[in-house]
């Protein structure tokens, strides 16, 4: 194992070796087949329309490094860690996303993030200097105070709008964890990220860049607030963006929202028809299409056209089927222009089409976000939360699956987790979250800070664990209230959804990592060379060692992992690791399970190279992988 995550050029590549492997040499494109295999003649020095901002290459050079990094359990901050299937991950976002790509490659269904609106007084990591080398990028964003904490000073850069890189330090922040997370989502996948109007313009060109502008679904309007700011300078601003875009957009289908009271009082039945009430739909349509350009005579003998540059939505012979059985309603005079009979007793089922503006009564407004925190959290720990509404709409429509994974990388408040737990509940489903958050300091006149929150994490969490003690309770209490009004014979058991979390923390590799020498220092070398004669850390656990060597092998963080005397299986044989003894009698019960791949600590075999080889001849003569550390 070279222990490095998989980044997207790897994944390009190989996709298009598959589909195109004769333009390439010796493993490398060659350019000119290339483009002889495209048709065309690409000259690149050509102008062409293209989003380009000052730091853009370095940005990519930064995507493209892969990580050597780790994630740990942490399951004294976790709720049920052995048995939930919902990830909580504290570290910076975009090595987490570099971490999972292995795991969770075209896994997720739903993407949502709400990441730095850069309004001028927003702080975040990114290079400040596009020359800085990624052990500079790693050493600042792992700056530590004395209690641990991950310092503002070391790690963020704040990013007025008087500096000159102003949007474009936003931009090469945002384009690598944007790629990434490209990577992570299913085919009928779906992302949303809230914006404002300080950066929409660019997010809008930089998702077509990324997604493609083929596979934009919809700019949703937030009603933010309920109420205008009176000391507002020119207007009152009342509303927030959530851009939607689909992975693939032939693959992907919107979610229907439940249809309310108030959509069915607009159905009605002038005509008594026994089928109950309906609606009148349009019977033209913009498509024109020459067959469907006939006259139509209504019961009075009045005869009626389809409106200028338009046709009928039906042929003659459909038009004269819903005729006979009475769906055109010529209106109660019998001379008005034809129109369809829409039922709802055939439309119930359907679902209502979505609007792209998201009123505050449907889905909640800032305050009401903040108010839920409040509650949950006994203090005023966060600014500007999503309501969890806004959440379960966005939810509804990404048209997830019973048991969709829904990811969050900027989880901030935890709203996220807190819906899809909810939502859960509602209808009986098993979604899972994989929510991620800096460990970023709160600052100390914030009311997080006095309540005896120290990062935003720690928030998260708490929110995280809290949602799911509040739901467990209603649960309850719901349960005996039905309890005492059923008999015996009637009571129901009532299932619990996974109000669970795994919390991991982001962290450097358990195996010691090959250093690029400057020079030719021979004792230098020399000690790199003996260090490596015991690869694994000093600080490293067992379990922790499991965990990255799951991930590693593109496994994902809730693989079931089972542990025997002197060894770990991984999903039942897809994997076995051996990391605390290796005798004869360990490889033949190693052998006896069939494993697809098996991982062995190197120092195991350690004053026994003929066990190692013999060890190495079995596997492969039994078709297993064996790799050692």
């Amino acid at each position: 194992m070279d222990g490095y995550s998989q980044t997207p050029q790897k994944e390009r590549l190989e996709t298009l070796r598959l589909l195109m492997p004769e333009v390439f040499d010796e493993g490398h494109i060659d350019w000119e087949k290339l483009k002889a295999a495209l048709g065309e003649n690409v000259n690149f020095a050509n102008e062409r329309y293209v989003l380009n901002w000052a730091g853009k290459s370095e940005a990519f050079r930064v995507m493209q490094q892969p990580s050597t990094a780790t994630l740990v359990p942490c399951r004294e901050e976790s709720v049920d860690f052995d048995n939930t299937q919902n990830v909580f991950i504290e570290g910076e976002n975009m090595e987490v996303l570099k971490v999972l790509q292995r795991s969770y490659f075209r896994k997720v269904k739903m993407i949502y993030i709400d990441p730095p609106y850069n309004t001028g007084s927003d702080s975040f990591i990114y290079p400040d200097k596009f020359s800085e080398s990624k052990e500079e990028y790693l050493r600042r964003v792992g700056d530590k105070n004395e209690e641990g904490y991950m310092t503002r000073d070391g790690m963020f850069r704040k990013n007025a709008k008087e500096n000159g890189q102003y949007h474009s330090n936003w931009l090469n922040m945002m384009m690598p964890r944007l790629y990434l997370a490209k990577s992570l989502l299913r085919e009928d996948g779906v992302i949303f990220i809230s914006i404002d109007d300080n950066e929409v313009h660019n997010l809008r060109l930089l998702m077509n860049e990324i997604f493609g502008e083929e596979n934009f679904v919809a700019q949703l309007i937030w009603e933010r607030a309920y109420a205008p700011k009176n000391d507002a300078k020119y207007i009152s601003n009342s509303h927030d963006y959530i851009l939607m875009y689909s992975k693939q957009i032939e693959n992907f289908k919107i979610g229907r929202l439940a249809r309310t009271e108030e959509a069915n009082s607009r159905y009605s039945n002038p005509d008594n028809d026994p089928r109950g009430v309906w609606k009148p739909s349009d019977l033209s349509v913009k498509t024109y299409t020459p067959d469907n350009d006939y006259p139509i005579t209504t019961p009075s003998g009045r005869i009626v056209e389809p409106p200028a540059g338009r046709c009928w939505r039906l042929s003659r012979n459909s038009f004269c089927e819903r005729l006979q059985d009475n769906r055109i309603w010529f209106g109660a005079e019998g001379d008005s222009v034809p129109c369809i009979k829409r039922f709802l007793t055939e439309l119930k089922f359907e679902g209502m089409a979505p609007t792209s503006i998201l009123f505050y009564k449907e889905v909640g407004h800032s305050q009401e976000g903040a108010k839920e925190v409040t509650k949950l959290l006994d203090a005023g720990a966060f600014d500007s939360p999503k309501p969890v509404r806004l959440l379960k709409r966005l939810l509804t429509l990404a048209n997830l699956d019973k048991d969709s994974i829904i990811f969050d990388f900027f989880a901030g408040s935890g709203t996220t987790a807190h819906a899809v737990m909810q939502l859960n509940e509602e209808d009986k489903s098993n979604r899972k979250f994989i929510c991620v958050q800096l460990p970023e300091l709160c600052e100390e006149k914030s009311e997080a800070y006095k309540a005896g929150y120290k990062t935003i994490a720690e928030i998260s969490k708490e929110r995280i664990r809290r949602a799911g003690t509040k739901i467990r309770k209603e649960i309850e209490m719901e349960q005996a209230k039905q309890k005492g009004q059923l008999s015996f014979d009637e009571e129901q058991t009532v299932t619990m959804p996974d109000l669970g979390v795994k919390v991991f923390k982001l962290s450097d590799s358990n195996f010691k990592q090959w250093r690029d020498i400057k020079g030719s220092d021979k004792e230098e070398w020399q000690q790199q060379i003996l260090d490596f004669l015991d690869p694994v850390t000093e600080n490293a656990t067992i379990d922790n060692m499991v965990y990255e060597l799951l991930l590693k092998s593109g496994k994902d963080l809730n693989s079931v992992i089972e542990q025997k005397e002197d060894y770990y299986l991984i999903n039942g044989n897809e994997l076995i690791l051996m990391l605390e003894s290796a005798t004869q009698d360990v490889v033949n019960s190693v052998l006896a399970e069939h494993p697809d791949k098996v991982i062995a600590l190197d120092r195991l075999f350690e004053g026994n190279d003929q066990l190692k080889t013999n060890t190495v001849l079995q596997m492969r003569d039994a078709g297993i992988e064996f790799k050692t550390i």
